[in-house]
């Protein structure tokens, strides 16, 4: 009997059939079998990476799901080209594993090539992604052609030194909540990059610690041929970030060929040399500007040492259109010099008032009760909102 248990049941739905592995061969054979409603329980151990799986397709009812047995002693995916790749794929739950030492990518999703039909309804939920690459532009999670998805509750470090935590590549429609990234400064990567033509995606109650040079590059540079679903001027449009906690790296935030992101609720630490970037990568003439950023209730702690330009602006963008609000700006070694030069006018800034993090050294961003910056920063960010 190639798989270790087979159990039917109807308590979920009658589709539902839980299938418990042991080995590689069992989750291979496993998961090509897979259908509306299949459950995979993968037993702790180690499994060899290089698996790709292909039309895994479930329903909203039904979802197929791939997790570990017990989710206290998860199973490790480990080496490969890419751990697992998963294409043209649809209501896929992907949970409590780790995946580490991939060549490639650790885990990759995409929408097999055929961009007029992405993948979607994916979830990927409590992974644990680590050690890939290690050089060049290798990513923790790719997604490349993936609509109506969630990653929640990740914890991704050590990437590819040129590549993303999470890369996504015309990617709509998805929220990335409650992960931590790590890394260290002096890569080139960055923990999260939207591009080729990913519109509407929330990022939100995220940890950056030293997660690359650009923390989350908005936006970034794809040639035309792999927009998804085709180049409409600008690498990414509508995105937003929010909750987050940045500890470190060159830069928070870069907003790179961007057309549209709000920026509020979060807690910047110590960048490394600027607060944020507004650049553009991809120079054609149906291309818009980077362009119509909001920066509003934000908390930023630096040091005049490490920050020598509070705002990049390179060429051929629109700092013009840019919005700051309501923003705590605290010079940690010089309160006095706290007040930053931006490309326009902030309204309602508030200017070298120590926002009192509990305990910054030790990565405590909470603020003390007698802080004046209880509506603003990354605690400040309400469930409702």
């Amino acid at each position: 009997m190639i798989l270790s248990a087979i159990i039917s049941t109807n308590v979920l739905s009658s589709e539902t059939q839980i299938l418990v592995v042991t080995n590689r061969q069992e989750l291979n054979k496993a998961v090509l079998e897979a259908k509306a409603g299949t459950k995979i329980l993968i037993t702790s151990g180690e499994y060899q990476g290089g698996l790709h799986f292909s039309n895994l397709v479930g329903n909203s009812d039904n979802p197929i799901i791939i997790t570990a047995k017990d989710a206290d002693n998860p199973p490790i995916i480990k080496g490969g080209g890419n751990c697992f790749q998963f294409s043209d794929c649809a209501y896929l739950e992907i949970s409590n594993l780790i995946l580490s030492e991939a060549s490639g990518n650790g885990l990759n999703i995409d929408d097999g090539g055929s961009f007029d039909t992405p993948s979607h309804h994916i979830i990927l939920r409590n992974l644990r992604v680590q050690d890939i690459g290690p050089d060049g532009n290798k990513d923790g999670i790719k997604l490349s052609g993936v609509d109506d998805f969630r990653v929640e509750d990740c914890i991704i470090e050590r990437w590819g030194s040129g590549g993303s935590g999470i890369d996504m590549v015309g990617c709509h429609r998805g929220v990335i909540e409650n992960c931590t990234f790590r890394y260290n400064n002096d890569v080139s990567g960055n923990a999260i990059q939207t591009k080729g033509g990913s519109q509407d995606i929330i990022i939100r109650r995220c940890r950056f610690e030293n997660a690359g040079s650009r923390t989350i590059n908005a936006g970034g540079s794809t040639g035309l041929q792999f927009f998804r679903p085709e180049p409409l001027g600008y690498e990414a449009k509508d995105i937003t970030i929010e909750g987050c906690t940045f500890i470190g790296s060159m830069s928070a935030i870069a907003f790179v060929g961007i057309d549209g992101a709000v920026v509020r609720y979060n807690t910047i630490y110590r960048p490394k040399k600027w607060i944020l970037r507004i650049l553009q990568e991809t120079r054609k003439t149906e291309f818009v500007p980077s362009r119509n950023g909001v920066f509003t209730k934000n908390i930023i702690a630096f040091r005049t040492d490490e920050v020598s330009t509070f705002v990049n602006i390179g060429s051929d963008t629109a700092p013009e259109t840019f919005i700051f609000d309501n923003n705590l700006w605290y010079c940690i070694d010089n309160p006095s010099n706290s007040k930053p030069q931006l490309p326009t006018i902030e309204t309602n800034g508030i200017y070298g008032i120590d926002p009192l993090f509990q305990d910054a050294e030790n990565g405590n961003f909470m603020i003390k009760s007698e802080s004046s910056a209880s509506e603003l920063g990354a605690h400040a960010l309400k469930y409702s909102q």
